[in-house]
């Protein structure tokens, strides 16, 4: 009976320790998952708070000028095609043309345009007929309808991308385009129960766990897109228990903030895909771009199953790697689609037999680097450079991109040639080559069409056109000639006599780079001849300190000084600062600010305010333009008349440049459409032994016939307030009819204008008719 009571008593004992026991664990299971919901409701605030910002620092693009075609306009079969290419435009393989294609026929392109989206502009593309005839555009019609158009504007060119410090290149997709195809893809390789689950797939965990135990270590992760995104959100890579706990709150939270296919298209948008040379490519869009060439839209579901299966291991499985690893894995994503059934068979057939044909690699590369270090410097001016890297920010530059390419390519060849024809300019050491640097700039806007700092930017990153300051020489010149047309005339006659100024206490004697025939020379043949000698009497007679004070007024950086050295450009200038100087001959005196900006958009399409930029008038046009003309003939007769050699035929104005011996060499020319600046030189100054005449003036000839957009034929315009006068060669006053032997016409200020008749041959008595009529019968000894 006792040992009963016992028992009983024990028995009792135990189910109270049981109960203990059970009311504890449901009390600790209790505080647990209290715990776990108010660490979930924290984690939704805490991912409310991560998603309803911004989600990706995406970098700012930078994009050339667009390209407007209409009839008349020069043009390049093959540049045209070419830059059709870069702009992501594909052949025609069949008669019917789609949007994004071009087709090569004997008299036309025919092309079916993008859409147009650019702040200036917005247009739905359409197909077009761009008839070429002898080098110029003859026409363009709407193939559809007929009609003719009088002008069409291609898209800007991605040139770069200003990247953050994960150099993510990332091009956001909206669901609402994704393919079904592409989202079953992505499904079938990673997460084929995602429209069912909470966040976490307990059979793929209990899978995992089993794995993990079996092996001691964290091998299988058994994760969901969800658990993906949390982790690449919001945790380190390491693969810990901790980790797992985290991620696996974190995915509940998300399943409990956003819906499925708001989670899966920020999962599209931000997983990681390989890379594109020093760049990341993040999300599916960039991905179909850089592989396929390719919007999402437009994928394959071969293409998709691809994609889907690189998710993986993008650097095991890519296209342009193991091209087997990449087909057994793309494969075997189409047979789970298959099992589900989301393709067919006959699907599933045609996209197994299809090779992966990837575009060809295309690593990410900075085009026109001197020219985009231009934009970073002109950017950093009015934003900070942090918000460019991450603000997704659209940046519309002046650049194009077919002159920046033929530019880069005049300088390197005719470099290359220099070297050919002298061997003493040839160096071992890439540093110390003969460097060159080239600007191309538009006269009236100051835009920048092209800019090379010179031969080799991953060699040096110096930019010549920009940072080096150098000796102008001749180019110098048409400078003092503007100081010098309040007093003087282009008829006026200054001295070629040897002379010999004292600067400083010291003697100085200027001298001609060759023999230049005649005591005298007007001021237009001293330009023509580039007379060292007449030129530095030009400037002693005008005023050493009107020369500087006008040559200030043209926003040089480098300081100048009276002295009469001046004239023959002995002060150093800056090449970008001579090109923008010179665009005030081009532009009836107002001289642009050398431009590298159009417009910058923010992601809504809203442009920023740009600093005010001040254009300045620095001479009258009236006096912009007897420079131009004086420097006509310097083309047409003068140092640059080999450019007729070269195939320049159209009207140019120009000046050649040499400096003590032969350091610096230059050719600037102009027309009223652009104006290029050429310079050649070594960085330490030595000597390349040959004029501007002889190696800057080719490469401008090489540069300009590569750019036939820009070649109008037209020629500069006579602006009210100049007069055109007949004047004798020999006096350089009115030519009197009938009377002197050698007359030309010559452009004067109204304000400033000859009023005497030739004074040389105003007679016209019986002795002077009988001693003219005696010198044509028996010659000059009489």
């Amino acid at each position: 009976m006792g040992s009963v009571k016992k028992k009983t008593k024990n028995k009792g004992t135990l189910s109270r320790f049981f109960r203990f026991v059970l009311w504890i664990c449901f009390a600790g299971i209790l505080v647990a998952v209290l715990c776990g919901c108010v660490y979930t409701l924290y984690l939704t605030k805490l991912v409310e708070d991560r998603f309803s910002g911004r989600r990706w620092s995406v970098p700012s693009t930078v994009y050339s000028d667009s390209t407007v075609l209409y009839a008349g306009r020069g043009i390049d079969r093959g540049s045209f095609i070419e830059k059709l290419r870069r702009l992501g435009y594909r052949k025609s393989e069949d008669k019917r043309l789609v949007r994004g294609q071009w087709r090569n026929r004997s008299r036309s392109i025919d092309v079916f345009l993008h859409d147009l989206e650019v702040p200036w502009k917005k247009r739905k593309g359409f197909p077009v007929k761009i008839r070429i005839r002898d080098g110029k555009i003859a026409g363009i019609a709407h193939m559809k309808t007929g009609d003719a158009l009088v002008v069409i504007e291609l898209e800007p060119e991605e040139i770069m991308q200003f990247f953050g410090k994960e150099r993510e290149r990332r091009d956001l997709i909206s669901i609402k385009n994704v393919p079904e195809h592409l989202v079953q893809a992505v499904l079938a390789a990673e997460d084929a129960r995602f429209f069912s689950h909470l966040g976490f797939d307990p059979a793929g965990l209990a899978r995992a766990f089993y794995t993990n135990l079996k092996h001691g270590e964290i091998r299988q992760g058994g994760s969901t897109l969800t658990q993906q995104l949390a982790k690449n959100y919001f945790l380190t890579p390491e693969r810990t228990m901790r980790r797992k706990i985290n991620e696996l709150f974190i995915s509940i939270a998300i399943e409990m903030k956003y819906e499925k296919k708001e989670i899966l298209e920020i999962y599209l948008n931000e997983i990681y895909l390989g890379r594109k040379g020093a760049v990341s490519v993040n999300g599916i869009g960039e991905a179909a771009d850089f592989y396929f060439d390719k919007k999402v839209e437009e994928l394959t579901p071969a293409e998709s199953a691809v994609l889907a299966g690189m998710i993986k291991g993008p650097n095991i499985y890519t296209p342009y790697g193991d091209g087997i690893k990449c087909r057994k894995r793309r494969d075997l994503v189409l047979g789970i689609m298959l099992k589900k059934g989301w393709i067919s068979k006959k699907e599933h057939k045609r996209a197994v037999n299809s090779p992966v044909r990837p575009t060809p690699y295309r690593s990410y590369r900075k085009k026109a680097p001197y020219f985009m270090d231009y934009v970073a410097s002109q950017l950093n001016e009015f934003y900070p450079s942090a918000v460019l890297s991450s603000m997704g920010y659209s940046i519309y530059t002046t650049v194009d991109t077919d002159v920046q390419a033929a530019a880069e390519k005049a300088l390197r060849k005719g470099l290359e040639r220099l070297e050919k024809q002298n061997s003493a300019l040839k160096r071992r050491n890439p540093e110390k080559r003969l460097q060159g640097a080239v600007v191309v700039m538009q006269p009236r806007t100051g835009n920048i069409l092209a800019m090379v700092g010179g031969r080799d930017y991953s060699v040096s990153q110096f930019n010549r056109a920009l940072q080096a300051k150098r000796q102008p020489g001749s180019c110098f010149k048409p400078f003092v000639a503007a100081a010098a047309l309040e007093t003087f005339k282009p008829s006026d006659f200054f001295s070629n006599r040897k002379k010999t100024y004292k600067i400083n206490g010291e003697e100085w004697t200027p001298k001609n780079f060759g023999r230049i025939s005649g005591d005298k020379l007007s001021m237009r043949d001293l330009l023509k001849m580039s007379c060292n000698i007449a030129a530095v009497d030009l400037a002693s007679r005008t005023g050493l300190s009107k020369v500087v004070s006008l040559a200030e007024k043209f926003r040089f950086t480098t300081p100048f000084r009276e002295y009469p050295s001046i004239a023959l450009g002995a002060f150093e200038v800056v090449p970008l600062e001579l090109a923008a100087a010179y665009c005030a001959f081009a532009a009836d005196g107002i001289q642009p600010y050398p431009l590298s900006l159009k417009n910058v958009v923010d992601e809504k399409g809203h442009s920023l305010v740009r600093k005010h930029v001040d254009i300045d008038s620095v001479i009258s046009p009236e006096k912009a333009f007897l420079i131009t003309s004086m420097l006509e003939s310097v083309v047409n007769t003068g140092t640059a008349r080999s450019l007729s050699k070269m195939g320049i035929t159209f009207p140019v104005a120009g000046k050649t440049g040499t400096t003590n011996n032969y350091r610096d060499a230059w050719f600037i020319g102009y027309t009223p459409d652009f104006l290029a600046l050429v310079w050649v030189g070594f960085d330490d100054g030595n000597s390349i032994f040959v004029t501007g005449g002889s190696s800057a003036l080719p490469i401008w000839a090489d540069l300009v016939k590569s750019m036939p957009g820009y070649i109008s034929g037209n020629g500069f315009t006579i602006p009210p307030g100049v007069v055109k006068r007949r004047i004798c060669k020999q006096s350089g006053e009115l030519a009197s009819r009938r009377r002197c032997p050698e007359t030309y016409d010559e452009y004067f200020l109204e304000t400033n204008r000859p009023l005497s008749e030739c004074r040389v041959h105003r007679s016209s008595g019986f002795f002077r008719r009988l001693f003219n009529k005696g010198r044509s019968v028996f010659g000059n000894d009489i």
